[in-house]
């Protein structure tokens, strides 16, 4: 079974510490993490985003840089990020690839994204580096 629009806005906002911001316009969620940090003010990091609304649901996921293009190469699915960095992001075509493919994808991409947060920040979230030590 595809992934739709309101399941991957709902597998996103399930992570701790995620939120859904509009930077770009009404028409694009962008997915971010941020950690609890007392008073504080700070700007989210970006893990996913995407046309929710859009048919063919197509989002854009942070990827390791040396494992981005063996996907590419493995999946005709998974392209260069779409106007995004492309050496570290992947843009993933939910019409093509199982739900579960594309949950696994953006759990990873959101990993990543809390990995490069200071470890104050990782603790917040109760996050554990064990996902990337497989």
């Amino acid at each position: 079974m595809n992934l739709t629009g309101a399941g991957l806005r709902a597998a996103a906002l399930k992570l701790p510490g995620a939120y859904e911001d509009y930077p770009f316009g009404p028409e694009t969620a962008v997915f971010k993490v941020l950690a609890p940090s007392g008073s504080a003010q700070r700007v989210g990091k970006m893990f996913a985003i995407a046309n929710l609304n859009r048919p063919g649901l197509s989002v854009g996921l942070k990827c390791d840089p040396e494992l981005a293009p063996q996907l590419r190469l493995a999946n005709p699915a998974i392209t260069p990020g779409y106007h995004l960095n492309k050496r570290h992001w992947n843009s993933v075509d939910c019409t093509r690839l199982e739900a579960r493919t594309v949950l696994d994808m953006l759990e990873d991409s959101y990993d990543l994204v809390v990995a490069g947060l200071p470890r104050q920040q990782q603790d917040a979230l109760k996050w554990s580096a064990r996902a990337t030590e497989d």
